[in-house]
């Protein structure tokens, strides 16, 4: 019983991981920065931070495999993959000056403010308009670089692509081969210093979620209309956020 009692943040962590990782394989961005906000009420944020990178790379892996004949590969190599790798490098090598709590809720009022605004504009009817090439670039590195602090790359980038239009499965096969390639680089990183070995007994503990997330991910991934499927976007946008500042509150 005593065990059980020690062992409840752990299962806690379980759920969220496993709600957190559904909602990627079904929209392409979400599960860490979902995560890592839940679970660090409970659990330490650099050692989330370790466990959850590495199987997100389990997952997206396999779903870049499986969905790479809608990957934009334009749109990743002109505008995505220079900015957002720059970013994750300037931010992961910032996080001892900039990785604070009161930087972390600044973002999540950024990203809840877009998400609430965008959510209001699509229940309208209304479209976002395209933006200038400048706009695009500059929030994009701006989430390379979030992500290299926090991990949680994923929603400016999906502010910075807010006008482009794409259909929902363009959309998710992109923004997952994004996270595959930045996570795969932050494991590197994690291994080198030392930071990961310590919990590759948690990260294997935790991998069978990740296939019954891609599979009702999957599911939901096919049942909704590109209209709806944006609904769903800022919907985990708002989720996402609200967490991310809830972590941060209760940090300061």
């Amino acid at each position: 019983m005593t065990d059980l009692l020690h062992a409840w943040p752990y299962w806690m962590l379980g759920g969220f991981i496993l709600f957190a990782y559904t909602a990627e394989a079904m929209t392409g961005f979400g599960s860490i920065v979902i995560a890592l906000s839940l679970g660090a009420l409970i659990l330490p944020i650099d050692d989330l931070q370790t466990v959850l990178v590495p199987l997100n790379i389990c997952m997206t892996g396999f779903l870049s495999w499986r969905h790479w004949r809608h990957i934009d590969w334009q749109l990743l190599a002109r505008l995505i993959m220079p900015f957002m790798l720059a970013g994750t490098l300037a931010g992961y090598g910032l996080q001892p000056l900039l990785g604070g709590a009161l930087l972390k809720i600044g973002f999540a009022v950024l990203v809840l403010w877009f998400a609430l605004r965008e959510l209001r504009r699509a229940t309208r009817g209304q479209v976002s308009e395209p933006k200038p090439g400048w706009w695009s670039r500059t929030v994009v590195l701006g989430a390379g670089v979030t992500h290299g602090l926090f991990a949680s790359g994923g929603p400016l980038l999906v502010y910075g692509l807010a006008g482009l239009h794409l259909d929902k499965a363009r959309f998710r096969a992109t923004l997952i081969l994004v996270w595959f390639s930045l996570n795969s680089l932050l494991t590197i990183l994690f291994f080198s210093q030392s930071r990961l070995q310590p919990l590759a007994l948690q990260v294997l503990a935790y991998l069978p979620l990740i296939p019954v997330g891609v599979i009702l991910g999957e599911h939901l991934h096919h049942r909704v209309d590109d209209a709806a499927f944006r609904l769903w976007i800022y919907r985990v946008l708002v989720l996402a956020a609200s967490a991310l500042l809830l972590s941060g509150l209760m940090r300061l």
